[in-house]
Protein backbone atom coordinates (compact mmCIF):
# COMPACT_ATOMS: atom_id res chain seq x y z
CA UNK A 1 0.00 0.00 0.00
CA UNK A 2 3.13 2.25 1.17
CA UNK A 3 4.52 1.51 -2.47
CA UNK A 4 1.17 2.27 -4.29
CA UNK A 5 1.31 5.40 -2.03
CA UNK A 6 4.64 6.40 -3.18
CA UNK A 7 4.41 5.80 -6.69
CA UNK A 8 0.99 7.83 -6.99
CA UNK A 9 2.87 10.63 -5.63
CA UNK A 10 5.84 10.41 -7.78
CA UNK A 11 3.62 10.27 -10.82
CA UNK A 12 1.41 13.40 -9.74
CA UNK A 13 5.05 15.26 -9.22
CA UNK A 14 6.20 14.30 -12.66
CA UNK A 15 3.11 15.36 -14.17
CA UNK A 16 3.35 18.72 -12.36
CA UNK A 17 7.08 18.97 -13.78
CA UNK A 18 5.96 17.76 -17.51
CA UNK A 19 2.74 20.62 -17.08
CA UNK A 20 5.60 23.37 -15.81
CA UNK A 21 8.19 22.15 -18.19
CA UNK A 22 5.31 23.22 -21.47
CA UNK A 23 3.95 25.77 -20.14
CA UNK A 24 7.34 27.76 -19.87
CA UNK A 25 8.35 26.37 -23.75
CA UNK A 26 5.13 28.14 -24.53
CA UNK A 27 5.47 31.21 -22.51
CA UNK A 28 8.87 31.22 -24.73
CA UNK A 29 7.88 30.59 -28.37
CA UNK A 30 5.05 33.13 -28.00
CA UNK A 31 7.95 35.90 -26.70
CA UNK A 32 9.60 34.70 -29.79
CA UNK A 33 6.82 35.28 -32.01
CA UNK A 34 5.82 38.15 -30.83
CA UNK A 35 9.73 39.87 -31.19
CA UNK A 36 9.79 38.92 -34.56
CA UNK A 37 6.38 40.66 -35.14
CA UNK A 38 7.19 43.59 -33.67
CA UNK A 39 11.47 44.06 -33.95
CA UNK A 40 12.21 46.46 -36.37
CA UNK A 41 13.53 45.23 -39.59
CA UNK A 42 16.38 46.28 -41.67
CA UNK A 43 15.94 48.70 -44.47
CA UNK A 44 16.52 47.64 -47.93
CA UNK A 45 19.65 49.28 -49.32
CA UNK A 46 19.13 51.22 -52.40
CA UNK A 47 21.83 50.80 -55.33
CA UNK A 48 23.71 54.74 -55.13
CA UNK A 49 23.19 56.48 -58.35
CA UNK A 50 26.48 56.65 -60.68
CA UNK A 51 28.65 59.98 -59.96
CA UNK A 52 29.08 59.95 -63.71
CA UNK A 53 27.16 62.45 -65.96
CA UNK A 54 27.33 63.69 -69.49
CA UNK A 55 25.64 66.97 -70.26
CA UNK A 56 25.23 68.28 -73.82
CA UNK A 57 24.65 71.97 -74.92
CA UNK A 58 23.13 71.81 -77.73
CA UNK A 59 23.61 76.11 -78.21
CA UNK A 60 27.45 75.13 -77.99
CA UNK A 61 27.06 72.00 -79.58
CA UNK A 62 29.14 70.41 -76.82
CA UNK A 63 29.28 67.09 -74.60
CA UNK A 64 31.04 67.63 -71.32
CA UNK A 65 32.11 64.20 -69.07
CA UNK A 66 31.06 65.04 -65.33
CA UNK A 67 32.42 63.06 -62.81
CA UNK A 68 31.44 64.55 -58.96
CA UNK A 69 30.51 68.01 -60.73
CA UNK A 70 34.01 67.77 -62.14
CA UNK A 71 34.33 68.75 -65.93
CA UNK A 72 36.48 65.65 -67.04
CA UNK A 73 36.60 66.40 -70.21
CA UNK A 74 34.59 68.25 -73.24
CA UNK A 75 33.84 67.14 -76.63
CA UNK A 76 32.71 68.94 -80.00
CA UNK A 77 29.47 67.28 -81.27
CA UNK A 78 27.01 67.42 -84.02
CA UNK A 79 23.39 68.22 -82.95
CA UNK A 80 19.50 67.95 -84.35
CA UNK A 81 19.19 70.29 -87.75
CA UNK A 82 16.35 72.31 -87.39
CA UNK A 83 14.36 69.94 -88.94
CA UNK A 84 14.96 66.84 -86.68
CA UNK A 85 16.14 68.42 -83.49
CA UNK A 86 17.35 66.81 -80.43
CA UNK A 87 14.90 65.67 -77.39
CA UNK A 88 15.90 67.42 -74.69
CA UNK A 89 15.90 66.73 -70.55
CA UNK A 90 17.24 64.27 -68.42
CA UNK A 91 17.41 60.64 -69.89
CA UNK A 92 19.64 57.70 -69.03
CA UNK A 93 22.08 55.06 -71.34
CA UNK A 94 20.40 52.13 -71.88
CA UNK A 95 22.54 50.26 -73.94
CA UNK A 96 26.14 49.84 -75.48
CA UNK A 97 27.40 48.74 -78.83
CA UNK A 98 30.67 48.38 -80.36
CA UNK A 99 30.63 48.52 -84.37
CA UNK A 100 26.79 48.75 -84.75
CA UNK A 101 24.95 48.17 -87.75
CA UNK A 102 22.62 50.64 -89.03
CA UNK A 103 18.75 50.62 -89.43
CA UNK A 104 16.19 52.41 -91.02
CA UNK A 105 13.31 51.77 -93.70
CA UNK A 106 14.41 49.78 -96.54
CA UNK A 107 18.44 50.43 -95.67
CA UNK A 108 20.62 47.92 -93.86
CA UNK A 109 24.23 49.23 -93.13
CA UNK A 110 26.79 46.86 -91.88
CA UNK A 111 29.49 48.61 -89.30
CA UNK A 112 32.26 49.85 -91.51
CA UNK A 113 33.39 52.96 -92.82
CA UNK A 114 30.28 54.20 -94.49
CA UNK A 115 28.15 53.12 -91.33
CA UNK A 116 26.09 56.65 -90.20
CA UNK A 117 26.43 55.39 -86.37
CA UNK A 118 30.23 55.00 -86.68
CA UNK A 119 31.88 52.81 -84.63
CA UNK A 120 29.92 53.08 -81.53
CA UNK A 121 26.09 53.51 -80.38
CA UNK A 122 24.95 54.41 -76.65
CA UNK A 123 21.37 54.02 -76.57
CA UNK A 124 18.92 56.64 -74.19
CA UNK A 125 15.60 55.99 -73.27
CA UNK A 126 14.09 57.56 -75.83
CA UNK A 127 12.93 55.46 -78.53
CA UNK A 128 15.90 56.00 -81.90
CA UNK A 129 18.02 58.68 -80.00
CA UNK A 130 21.30 58.09 -78.76
CA UNK A 131 25.09 59.37 -78.71
CA UNK A 132 27.18 57.82 -81.58
CA UNK A 133 30.69 58.51 -83.53
CA UNK A 134 30.23 59.35 -87.54
CA UNK A 135 31.01 58.74 -90.53
CA UNK A 136 31.09 62.45 -91.59
CA UNK A 137 32.93 64.09 -89.01
CA UNK A 138 32.64 67.20 -90.98
CA UNK A 139 29.50 67.37 -89.37
CA UNK A 140 30.91 68.15 -85.82
CA UNK A 141 30.49 71.18 -84.44
CA UNK A 142 26.78 71.87 -86.48
CA UNK A 143 22.93 71.26 -85.84
CA UNK A 144 23.40 68.76 -88.61
CA UNK A 145 21.79 65.19 -87.76
CA UNK A 146 19.11 63.54 -87.17
CA UNK A 147 18.43 64.45 -83.44
CA UNK A 148 20.99 62.15 -82.24
CA UNK A 149 24.19 63.65 -80.51
CA UNK A 150 27.12 62.38 -83.08
CA UNK A 151 31.00 62.71 -82.13
CA UNK A 152 33.91 61.83 -83.99
CA UNK A 153 34.90 58.11 -84.05
CA UNK A 154 37.96 58.30 -81.80
CA UNK A 155 36.64 60.37 -79.49
CA UNK A 156 32.95 58.56 -79.01
CA UNK A 157 35.49 55.64 -78.40
CA UNK A 158 37.13 57.35 -75.28
CA UNK A 159 34.09 58.64 -74.19
CA UNK A 160 32.10 54.82 -74.36
CA UNK A 161 34.89 53.05 -72.31
CA UNK A 162 33.98 55.68 -69.78
CA UNK A 163 30.43 55.31 -69.52
CA UNK A 164 27.75 52.77 -68.26
CA UNK A 165 24.37 51.17 -68.76
CA UNK A 166 22.59 53.79 -66.25
CA UNK A 167 24.40 56.66 -66.03
CA UNK A 168 22.39 59.95 -66.70
CA UNK A 169 22.20 62.21 -69.78
CA UNK A 170 21.32 65.91 -69.69
CA UNK A 171 20.69 67.37 -72.79
CA UNK A 172 20.04 71.23 -72.40
CA UNK A 173 18.14 73.45 -75.29
CA UNK A 174 19.04 76.82 -73.91
CA UNK A 175 21.61 78.31 -72.52
CA UNK A 176 21.62 78.46 -68.41
CA UNK A 177 23.93 79.34 -65.45
CA UNK A 178 25.06 75.39 -65.07
CA UNK A 179 26.18 75.61 -68.80
CA UNK A 180 28.10 78.62 -68.52
CA UNK A 181 29.50 77.32 -65.77
CA UNK A 182 30.18 74.11 -67.45
CA UNK A 183 30.89 75.36 -71.08
CA UNK A 184 31.85 79.09 -70.75
CA UNK A 185 30.48 82.18 -72.65
CA UNK A 186 28.50 81.89 -76.02
CA UNK A 187 30.18 84.25 -78.62
CA UNK A 188 28.75 87.66 -78.56
CA UNK A 189 27.59 87.71 -74.87
CA UNK A 190 26.85 90.65 -73.12
CA UNK A 191 28.96 92.34 -70.50
CA UNK A 192 26.13 91.57 -68.10
CA UNK A 193 26.09 87.96 -69.37
CA UNK A 194 30.38 87.94 -68.82
CA UNK A 195 30.20 89.72 -65.19
CA UNK A 196 27.61 86.66 -64.10
CA UNK A 197 29.59 84.34 -66.01
CA UNK A 198 32.78 85.76 -63.59
CA UNK A 199 30.96 85.22 -60.27
CA UNK A 200 29.79 82.26 -60.96
CA UNK A 201 31.58 79.92 -59.33
CA UNK A 202 32.87 77.19 -62.29
CA UNK A 203 33.25 73.43 -62.27
CA UNK A 204 36.75 72.42 -61.68
CA UNK A 205 38.59 69.89 -64.59
CA UNK A 206 40.14 66.94 -63.62
CA UNK A 207 43.22 67.03 -64.81
CA UNK A 208 44.20 63.72 -67.26
CA UNK A 209 47.72 63.30 -68.71
CA UNK A 210 48.08 63.82 -72.39
CA UNK A 211 44.29 64.24 -72.67
CA UNK A 212 42.52 66.79 -75.05
CA UNK A 213 39.88 69.29 -74.07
Amino acid sequence: MQRRVATANLQRASNKMLRSALIGLALTLSATAVYAQTSPKPAAVSKPRSARRVVVSIPDRKLALMEENRVVKIYDVAVGAPASPCPSGGFQITERLENPTYYSPGVVIEPGAGNPLGTRWMSLNIKGFGIHGTNSPDSIGYNASHGCIRLRNREVEELFVRLKVGDRVSVIAERSDEVAQIFGLAPGSSSTQTQAARNAVRFPFVEEPGGER
